[in-house]
This record gives structure tokens, C-alpha cells and sequence, in this order.
């Protein structure tokens, strides 16, 4: 049985082949935009087969037209994937294949898990051990934000620099350590909260 592909989505250019199948959609989908009171970006779906010259054979194409302030915006993913409506095949699987690159970025370029530079092969397993240790840290520590703030959808670079990445004053007691921040420091009322919070990761 020949393996299933779902390609990596493209957008459209200006003299783009495939954009002849949405320009109707994408008449239609910027004029209810147009038409509507408010609310945020239009998305609208089509499913189409077609096949550019370079290609071997005709193949099942999934196009996303969205409508906004700036206009309209079409992506096309090409699927050999034979089940799925186009909304679900977008959505539900070509977004989440790229929330998961995504994912594996953050790890590599946010918290540099790549740089495994030891001599040996152990010291650099134990270091790619401390980067997943730091992902999942980063990764609490943003999920604990306000679900509405921009804190809850930042990337771990910002917030490492603006939240982590800060002077403090260490002391050491018997049963506690003690963090004194200094009184200019940024975000503080942001630190508040989630120091607040900080007692649910250990629960």
C-alpha cells in the first residue's frame, strides 16, 4: 500500500495556478467580511483536484481563504489523504503538524537543545535531559498565565528574557529560599501572579 503524504501548506502568489479555483471564493468570503458588524477574521474552505505541470499526476488539493481587514489571504495543502472534509484536513491535521514544528523549535533555537558541543555522547544526553527539563519548566510557567493576556501565547525567548533572565537576591534559610527582586524590576505584577501560582507544580 503506497504511503500517505500531506504536504507542507503554500500560499498564493500573484500569478498563482491553483488561485483560479478560489478567486469566486475569495470574492465572496472578503464581501460577508465586509458586510459583517464585527467579529474577527472570515475563514472559509474548498477542496479541489488539480495538478501543476511539474507534477506526475492530478492530486487532492485543500484550500483556506480567509478574509480580513487587509484583504483576503488563500493557503493550499496537496493531500493524498482520502477521508476528511477540507476543514478538518486543515485544521485538524496540517495546523497541528505545524504547531508541533513549532513545538521542536522553541525547544531547539529558544533553549538552544541543539548546541551538544561535549565530547562525549553521555555529557550530551544529559544535556539534551537539562533542555527537556527547561522546555517543561518554560511550558508550565506559561500555561499558568492569564488565559487572555499575551503572557499565555508568548514564545520562551520573551519569556526568558523579560521574566527569568532578571537580577535577584538569594537567601538561603533552614526551610525556604527567598528571592528579593529589585523594586524597578519589570512586569512585576505579572511575577506576582505567577509566583503565586507556583505551588501547582509541584502538585
Amino acid at each position: 500500500m503506497p504511503r500517505q503524504r500531506h504536504r507542507l501548506q503554500f500560499r498564493r502568489g500573484p500569478d498563482h495556478h491553483l488561485g483560479r479555483h478560489v478567486e469566486t471564493l475569495e470574492a465572496s468570503t472578503q464581501a460577508r467580511f465586509d458586510a459583517a458588524a464585527a467579529g474577527g477574521k472570515l475563514r472559509r474552505f474548498k477542496e479541489f483536484h488539480d495538478g501543476a505541470a511539474s507534477w506526475s499526476r492530478v492530486e487532492r488539493i485543500v484550500a483556506r481563504v480567509e478574509a480580513g481587514p487587509g484583504g483576503t489571504d488563500s493557503r493550499f495543502v496537496v493531500t493524498s489523504l482520502k477521508s476528511g472534509n477540507a476543514r478538518t484536513l486543515y485544521q485538524d491535521i496540517d495546523c497541528r503538524r505545524g504547531q508541533a514544528e513549532n513545538h521542536i523549535k522553541s525547544w531547539k533555537t529558544h533553549l538552544a537543545a541543539d548546541r551538544t558541543s561535549c565530547c562525549t555522547a553521555t555529557t550530551n544526553q544529559f544535556r539534551l535531559f537539562l533542555h527537556a527539563g527547561a522546555y517543561w519548566l518554560m511550558w508550565s510557567l506559561r500555561s499558568m498565565m492569564p488565559k487572555r493576556s499575551s503572557w499565555r501565547v508568548a514564545q520562551f525567548d520573551t519569556l526568558r528574557l523579560r521574566l527569568s533572565k532578571i537580577a535577584a537576591r538569594v537567601i538561603e534559610m533552614k526551610t525556604q529560599i527567598k528571592l528579593h527582586l529589585p523594586s524597578a524590576a519589570p512586569y512585576q505584577d505579572i511575577l506576582r501572579l505567577v509566583l503565586g501560582r507556583l505551588p501547582r507544580l509541584v502538585t
